[in-house]
């Protein structure tokens, strides 16, 4: 099995290093808490329990890295992994800007590793089932995209509304039209800590003509994960709050008779059957899978890459009130 070295065991950390030790050889369990790394000693006697990723690095059994710790630290572990000639799987975002993010994508490719941020939508088998129905044609030519991730919950101190809440959108936007925006706005409040949007609208415009638009928020009376997507033909809605229907199908679309009088056209509505894998473990099962096989064009690299482009751009008009 694949030697792993797992740094950070936090509220979402404690769930990766669950699944990657689940899936390979969990070698080293990193965190800076005494309390955890007395937990985890006792959970996983085999690992090497530390609270610095130095002793994993230079230990040439351990093949990759799995990085969940704070955002403002993803950048430097990654770095220093890629460097030590580890594979990585670094939460999102694994940098916060995008010169950062470039740097770890040119150490990956000029070293051959695999490096893989955590979007862990990208795996949902119900938003699997949209990028089918979108890459198919299914829904006919897509117009536009749109996110609510809204709820009255957690709110960051190290990252606004858009870094912690945007990313997750964001990554599904780009991944479903399969190219970056030509033009970026964001508008956002700071009600709570100054500095710091928890109240955020954004608007992407992308070269084909389509668009999209994300509100996020940490003031809201509604817990809402939901995804729009809007075709000629049919229109399709991931919902992940609900327990059974994650997407909902409509047939509904424009429609012109023959006199030229635009119409409404309504059809059916129907819910597929979507199934229950944790998107979590299919996820580190595909980043084992690369470290196996190889990371081959780097496509999960680049395309975190164009998404924390984009966060750089519509943090830049969020700052400036303009267009970016």
């Amino acid at each position: 099995m694949i030697r792993v070295a797992h740094a950070g065991v936090g509220d979402w950390g404690k769930n990766v290093a669950r699944v990657v030790g689940d899936l390979s050889d969990l070698a080293w369990v990193i965190d800076t808490d005494a309390a955890r790394q007395a937990e985890y000693a006792t959970r996983y006697p085999q690992a090497t329990i530390s609270d610095s990723l130095t002793g994993a690095l230079a230990d040439d059994t351990v093949e990759a890295v799995s990085i969940a710790t704070p955002v403002p630290s993803h950048y430097a572990l990654a770095k220093q992994a890629l460097e030590a000639g580890k594979h990585v799987f670094v939460e999102k975002p694994p940098a916060m800007r995008g010169e950062e993010m470039e740097e770890l994508v040119g150490l990956a490719r000029a070293n051959g590793l695999v490096l893989m941020p955590g979007h862990l939508l990208l795996y949902h088998p119900g938003l699997r089932k949209v990028k089918e129905l979108v890459d198919s044609g299914g829904l006919g030519d897509v117009a536009c995209v749109y996110g609510n991730r809204q709820n009255l919950g957690v709110i960051r101190s190290n990252e606004n509304a858009l870094w912690s809440l945007g990313v997750h959108d964001l990554s599904v936007i780009l991944w479903l039209l399969e190219e970056e925006p030509s033009e970026v706005v964001a508008y956002g409040q700071d009600f709570v800590q100054p500095g710091i949007e928890d109240v955020v609208f954004c608007f992407l415009r992308f070269p084909s003509g389509k668009v999209a638009h994300m509100h996020l928020s940490w003031l809201d009376p509604h817990k809402m994960r939901k995804m729009t997507v809007v075709g000629r033909e049919k229109m399709v809605v991931f919902d992940d709050m609900e327990l059974e229907r994650k997407v909902t199908v409509y047939e509904k679309g424009p429609w012109e008779p023959t006199h030229g009088e635009w119409r409404t056209r309504t059809g059916d509505i129907f819910s597929p059957k979507i199934a229950g894998d944790e998107p979590l473990k299919l996820e580190l099962q595909h980043f084992l899978k690369l470290v196996a096989e190889g990371p081959g064009d780097h496509r999960e690299a680049t395309d975190g890459l164009a998404v924390v482009r984009t966060l750089d751009r519509l943090t830049t008009s969020l700052r400036t009130g303009t267009p970016a």
